[in-house]
C-alpha cells in the first residue's frame, strides 16, 4: 500500500509539471460617457472609430462600444436632513418630484436615503416612483426614524452629518449590486460632513468603482448673503465629487432653471454611450487616468476621471 500511494503521488506531480500553468487576467474597464458639440448640443452620431481612448496617456484597445438611450436607469436620491438643511426641506420635496417628472421613466428604478447623522433607507428599490416621494415625506414628518432602516454598518455618532458615508454605501451597498443599466445618485445637499467614517476620497472611489455618475443639487444657508469658509468647503466637495464622476454640480437657489437643468441631466443620462476597454495597465492600485480624445475637432466629453487599478469591470 505504501509503495502504491508512493507511485500514485509521483505520477501526480509529473503530470502537474507537465501540465502549463493557466492564469486568467480580465481587466475590463467600463466608461459610460456623453459627448457635445461647440455648440453645446448633444451629439448622438457617435461611432467607435470616431474617439480614441486613452489611460496614463497609453491609447486602449475599444472592446465594447453603444448608444446608451435604452438603458435603464438606476437612481439613488440621497435627501440631507441634518441642521444645515432644515430651511430646505419644502424644496427637497418639490425639488427631488420635479427631478422625477424630468428625468424618470417607466422602466427605471430609485430609491431613497435620508441622512444626518445616520443613514435611513426611506424608500427602498423601486419602479414606483410615488413611493420615493411619499417616502421623503413621511420621513421629513416621522418624530422618530427607529422603524425605518438603515445602511452600511452601525457607527456611533452623537450628531453630525454623515454627508461621505451616505454617498459611499449608497454606492457601494446598493448600486454597486444593480446588474444592468445606468446607474446614478442624486445628491440634495450642502456638501459639508463632520461625522463620516469615511472621506472624500473614499465616497468619490466608491462610486467609480460602482459606474455610479453622481448629480449634486446644492443648497446652502448663508448669513446675510456671504458665504463661510465651511460653505466654500461644502461647495467645493460637490463640485469635485460630480466632475470625478461624469456629473454635474447644480446651484438650487432657482427653481425655473434646475427644472431645464435636471432636463439636462435626462439627456447626459440617456443620450451617452457606453464604452468599454481591456487595459494594457496592470492592476496595482494606484489610479488610473482616463482621457477620451475625438478624431474629430471641436467634441466636449464628460465622463469619469479615472478609478483605482485594484478594481476590476469598473
Amino acid at each position: 500500500m505504501l509503495r502504491r500511494h508512493a507511485l500514485l503521488s509521483f505520477c501526480a506531480q509529473a503530470f502537474a509539471q507537465e501540465l502549463p500553468t493557466i492564469r486568467v487576467d480580465v481587466n475590463l474597464v467600463n466608461l459610460p460617457f456623453s459627448v457635445r458639440d461647440t455648440r453645446g448640443q448633444l451629439v448622438l452620431n457617435l461611432t467607435k472609430d470616431d474617439i480614441e481612448v486613452l489611460e496614463d496617456g497609453v491609447p486602449q484597445n475599444i472592446t465594447h462600444f453603444s448608444h446608451g438611450g435604452a438603458s435603464t436607469l438606476s437612481l439613488g436620491l440621497i435627501a440631507d436632513m441634518s441642521g444645515s438643511q432644515r430651511d430646505f426641506l419644502k424644496d427637497h420635496r418639490r425639488d427631488l418630484k420635479d427631478f422625477l417628472k424630468n428625468v424618470a421613466q417607466p422602466r427605471d428604478q430609485a430609491f431613497l436615503v435620508c441622512f444626518g447623522n445616520q443613514l435611513r433607507l426611506a424608500a427602498p428599490l423601486t419602479a414606483r416612483m410615488d413611493d420615493i416621494t411619499t417616502g421623503l415625506e413621511q420621513f421629513q414628518k416621522a418624530k422618530h426614524y427607529e422603524s425605518i432602516p438603515t445602511i452600511g454598518p452601525k457607527e456611533w455618532r452623537v450628531s453630525g452629518t454623515a454627508f461621505y458615508d451616505a454617498i459611499f454605501h449608497a454606492a457601494e451597498d446598493i448600486l454597486a449590486k444593480v446588474d444592468t443599466g445606468r446607474r446614478a445618485l442624486i445628491v440634495f445637499s450642502d456638501g459639508e460632513d463632520n461625522s463620516s467614517a469615511h472621506h472624500m476620497l473614499d465616497a468619490i472611489e466608491a462610486a467609480q468603482r460602482a459606474g455610479v455618475i453622481v448629480f449634486c443639487v446644492r443648497y446652502t444657508e448663508l448669513r446675510n448673503g456671504k458665504w463661510s469658509a465651511r460653505n466654500k468647503y461644502g461647495r467645493a466637495v460637490m463640485e469635485r465629487l460630480s466632475r470625478e464622476t461624469g456629473g454635474l454640480d447644480l446651484d438650487a437657489t432657482d427653481a425655473s432653471d434646475l427644472k431645464s437643468q435636471f432636463r439636462q441631466i435626462a439627456d447626459i443620462l440617456r443620450a451617452s454611450y457606453d464604452l468599454g476597454y481591456s487595459s494594457s495597465n496592470p492592476r496595482d492600485g494606484s489610479f488610473r487616468k482616463i482621457q477620451l480624445k475625438a478624431k474629430r475637432p471641436g467634441l466636449v466629453f464628460r465622463h469619469k476621471t479615472g478609478y483605482f487599478s485594484r478594481d476590476i469591470m469598473q
